[in-house]
C-alpha cells in the first residue's frame, strides 16, 4: 500500500491543484462531435476543405497517452475507442493560465478539445485547440511500458489495463464480437429462431460434466448454472419451433487448461426433420462463411499451420482414426473392463471408475486430437459415448454423432437427436447404474458426480413427441482461437477464471 500512495501522491497534488482552480475533474458529460478516426477521414475526405457545419469547431475526446511541451506549444496524443489523433496547444490560443494547466494533465487522464483539423509538416492530421476540459483525473498511471504490457497473469487479471497497452487485444476482441455476430447473421438468414433459456436449471443435463451449484433461498431449492443449453433447446422443437438456436455462457466444474475455462461460450442449435449429415454441411459452410466475412479469406494461420477452411471437410469413422493412431479397435472390447486391461497394457494410466465410453474419449484425446489440425469431422461413436444421440442406422452399437476438430481441438459436435421417449428413459437409467460407483465416490467426497441427471420434466416433454432433428453445439470461444490464432483459451475471453490473490 505504501508503494501505491507514493504513485499516487505526485497525482493527487496536481488534483488538488485543479481543485483549487475551481474546475471539476470528474463532470458529468461531454458533448463531443466525432470520433478521433471520424474527424481524421473527414479531414481526409475533404482534403482540408472542411464544410462549414464541421469547421471551425470540432470537440474531440479521449486518453491522454502521451504528452510533449516545447516551450510555448505543446503536443499531445488521445485516443478513444476509435483510435489516435494528435492534439496541438498554443499558449497565445489558449492563454498563460489555461495553458499552464496541461501541466497538470498526465498520461492516462481523459480529456475533451476543442479546434480546427489542420496538417504537419510531417503530414499528420492534428486538432490545434483552443480550448480544452478535464473529463477524468487518472490516480494511478498506465504501465510503465503502456505500449506492450507483456505480463500474462496482469493481462488476464486487469484486462482493462492490457486493453489500453496492446491495441492488437483490443482488435481481437472486436473481431470476436463480429464472429458471433456473423455466426447470428448465418443463422438467421436461415430461419432460426434465437432465444433464452434458463442459467439457474433444477436439473443439470445435456452434457457429461461436473456443474456447479447455488441454492435459491426463497424456494429453498438447489439449483445449478447449466452445463449445457440442449434439453431446453429441444422442448422448443417439441413445442414447435423447427429452428433454434442460442448464444450463451455454460458452467463446467472442472479443471482449467489452455482449450478450457469453468465458464465458456457455447452457441447450440437445433433443426426439425434433418439428421447429422445436414448439420455436417451446415457446421463446414458456417465456419467458412464466417471466416470469408470476418477475415476476408477462407485460409487462416494457427499455431504454424495453414488452416484450410473450405468445404468439404474430410469425414472420418472415429473408429478407422483409433485404429489407425494406436492399433486398436474398440469394438474387439465389449466392456469397460476388457478395454481397460487393453489400454494398461499399452502403457496408459486408466481410471478405474471409468466406464467404455470415457475409457473410448481417452483414446481419442490421447492419441488422435493432436494429430487433427486440418478440418475434420469424426463420426460414428459408440453408443457409450453419447446417451442423447440417436442410434446409428447402420450399426445399433454406433449412434449418428460427429464432432468436428481443427488446430488439434474440438470445435463442434452434433447428434442426430434421439426422439424415442422409452430409450432415452432407459439409457438414462442404464448410465445412472454405470455410473453408480462414481457417483458414491463423489458423494464421499463432498462433491457432484460427472454424469447426467434423470431429467424427468425433459422425458415428459419427449413423450409428447419430437421430431426427428439435428443438433449442434460450437464452442465459440474455440472458434475465435482458432480463427485469430491464439493457443490460449484465455487470450480470447475478457475476463477468465484466474486464482483469487
Amino acid at each position: 500500500m505504501a508503494g501505491q500512495e507514493r504513485i499516487e501522491q505526485p497525482r493527487l497534488e496536481k488534483l488538488s491543484r485543479i481543485l483549487n482552480r475551481g474546475i471539476e475533474p470528474y463532470p458529468h458529460t461531454y458533448r463531443r462531435t466525432h470520433t478521433n478516426r471520424e474527424a481524421i477521414e473527414l479531414f481526409a475526405k475533404t482534403d482540408g476543405n472542411l464544410p462549414s457545419v464541421d469547421s471551425p469547431e470540432l470537440r474531440l475526446a479521449g486518453r491522454i497517452t502521451a504528452s510533449r511541451f516545447m516551450g510555448k506549444v505543446a503536443f499531445f496524443d488521445i485516443r478513444d475507442g476509435s483510435g489516435r489523433i494528435q492534439i496541438f496547444f498554443r499558449r497565445d490560443s489558449l492563454g498563460t493560465d489555461k495553458y499552464e494547466l496541461l501541466h497538470d494533465l498526465d498520461i492516462g487522464d481523459f480529456m475533451g478539445v476543442t479546434g480546427s483539423l489542420f496538417k504537419t509538416k510531417t503530414g499528420e492530421i492534428t486538432l490545434e485547440a483552443n480550448d480544452f476540459t478535464i473529463l477524468a483525473k487518472s490516480l494511478l498511471p498506465l504501465p510503465e511500458k503502456w505500449h506492450g504490457l507483456v505480463d500474462v497473469e496482469k493481462r488476464y487479471r486487469q484486462r482493462y489495463l492490457d486493453l489500453i497497452a496492446n491495441e492488437d487485444v483490443k482488435e481481437l476482441f472486436i473481431t470476436r464480437s463480429k464472429i458471433i455476430n456473423c455466426i447470428r447473421d448465418y443463422l438467421n438468414t436461415r430461419g432460426f429462431i434465437e432465444v433464452e433459456t434458463p442459467v439457474l436449471q433444477p436439473m443439470y443435463g445435456g452434457a457429461l460434466a461436473r456443474p456447479f451449484i447455488t441454492h435459491h433461498h426463497a424456494l429453498d431449492q438447489d439449483l445449478y448454472p447449466r452445463i449445457a443449453l440442449e434439453l431446453y433447446l429441444k422442448r422448443l422443437i417439441i413445442g414447435g419451433f423447427d429452428k433454434v438456436y442460442e448464444i450463451g455462457r455454460v458452467f463446467r466444474n472442472e479443471g482449467i487448461s489452455t482449450k478450457h475455462n469453468p465458464e465458456f461460450t457455447m452457441l447450440e442449435s437445433y433443426e426439425a426433420y434433418v439428421d447429422y449429415n445436414s448439420v455436417m454441411e451446415m457446421t463446414e459452410n458456417l465456419v467458412c462463411t464466417v471466416a470469408k466475412k470476418v477475415l476476408g479469406c477462407s485460409e487462416v494461420n494457427f499455431a504454424g499451420e495453414v488452416i484450410k477452411l473450405d468445404p468439404p471437410w474430410k469425414r472420418l469413422p472415429l473408429r478407422e482414426a483409433i485404429l489407425e493412431k494406436c492399433g486398436l479397435d474398440f469394438m474387439d472390447f465389449p466392456d469397460a473392463d476388457s478395454l481397460r486391461v487393453q489400454m494398461q497394457k499399452m502403457g496408459m494410466q486408466v481410471d478405474p471408475l471409468k466406464d467404455k465410453g470415457r475409457l473410448i474419449d481417452e483414446l481419442l484425446s490421447t492419441y488422435v486430437e493432436p494429430h487433427l489440425k486440418q478440418p475434420i469431422f469424426l463420426i460414428d461413436y459408440p453408443l457409450e459415448m453419447s446417451p442423447l444421440a440417436k442410434r446409428h442406422r447402420d450399426d445399433e452399437r454406433l449412434v449418428e454423432r460427429f464432432e468436428a476438430f481443427s488446430g488439434t481441438m474440438e470445435i463442434a459436435n452434433s447428434f442426430s437427436e434421439l426422439n424415442d421417449p422409452r430409450e432415452q428413459r432407459a439409457r438414462f437409467h442404464k448410465q445412472r447404474e454405470m455410473h453408480a460407483a462414481e457417483v458414491d465416490r463423489a458423494k464421499a467426497a463432498g462433491e457432484l458426480p460427472e454424469t447426467e441427471m434423470i431429467d424427468d420434466d425433459f422425458l415428459l416433454a419427449l413423450e409428447h413427441g419430437m421430431p426427428p432433428t439435428g443438433g449442434l453445439g460450437i464452442g465459440i470461444d474455440r472458434l475465435v482461437m482458432l480463427l485469430t490464432d491464439k493457443q490460449s483459451i484465455r487470450e480470447v475471453i475478457l475476463f477468465p477464471q484466474l486464482k483469487s490473490k
